[in-house]
């Protein structure tokens, strides 16, 4: 197996694939001596380059930005060969791209992470290309859930999923730094409302997960009719903060279009 990429998201899935089987036979293409080293020394990996790992590997991990796929598979085209399963996790980057720019018969699976996927609690979904079955979908499933949940949807859904769980992250840490900031308007200290404000998040997800409850359920727990929480929620709806939610996926659903088109970011 190879991973071409060793940034945030690539190492994040060194590191959970090492924890489900040995370093030796795992590749990692990387052209930086110094971060081949850095990632030797942490993992005990090899590390060689692309077209080498390309070369060796039965399955290869595509986790390149979007704009870096065509030239890497470029680079690595005449290595790759009928048989093998590229795994690409670039944001937009269709399997049809990437099929065209391979050897025939190469399976092809796209993958949309997040990256929660850092602290083994990533989402990702899995579409097939032409040439993939159930066999190379479990096997894309399997690396995957080293950092994870996984589910699989049409390729077509791809890029909602982008607007949705991969960019969703964003707008979590962008609630969780408005809230903060409330808390520091109304009288407290940064580090008290941070500590509020973030296990308040992390204790909502965990309800949210192991009760089952549909979120409006548990909203309406919450809110006393009259109360502070109803007070706060008109100010929102107000706000229209339901309306921009939908605006904003909408928004980042039309930016992957755009990338699978070749639009320049």
């Amino acid at each position: 197996m190879a991973i071409l990429g060793a940034g945030v998201m690539g190492e994040a899935l060194l590191a959970g694939i090492l924890q489900a089987r040995p370093a030796s036979g795992l590749l990692v293409g990387e052209k930086r001596a110094d971060r081949a080293a850095e990632l030797t020394e942490r993992y005990g990996v090899e590390v060689v380059g692309n077209a080498e790992a390309v070369k060796r590997a039965g399955t290869v991990l595509l986790v390149v930005k979007p704009q870096d796929v065509g030239p890497l598979l470029d680079e690595v085209a005449a290595s790759a060969r009928q048989g093998q399963l590229f795994v690409s996790l670039a944001a937009g980057i269709t399997t049809a791209f990437i099929e065209a720019r391979l050897p025939d018969g190469v399976a092809v699976v796209r993958a949309m992470p997040n990256t929660p996927a850092l602290v083994g609690e990533g989402m990702a979904a899995i579409s097939p290309g032409t040439h993939s079955g159930e066999e190379q979908l479990s096997e894309a499933e399997e690396l995957l859930r080293s950092t994870g949940r996984v589910v699989r949807v049409a390729e077509k859904q791809q890029d909602a999923v982008t607007a949705i769980s991969g960019s969703g992250p964003a707008y979590v840490f962008y609630v969780v730094e408005a809230m903060i900031e409330a808390g520091v308007h109304l009288g407290l200290p940064r580090p008290t409302a941070t500590e509020l404000v973030v296990q308040t998040l992390s204790g909502s997800a965990k309800l949210l997960r192991e009760t089952g409850e549909h979120p409006t359920v548990l909203r309406e727990r919450v809110t006393s009719p009259g109360g502070t929480t109803a007070a706060a929620l008109r100010r929102l709806d107000d706000g229209k903060v339901r309306a921009d939610f939908l605006a904003a996926a909408e928004a980042a659903r039309d930016r992957s279009r755009a990338l699978s088109s070749g639009e320049p970011a």
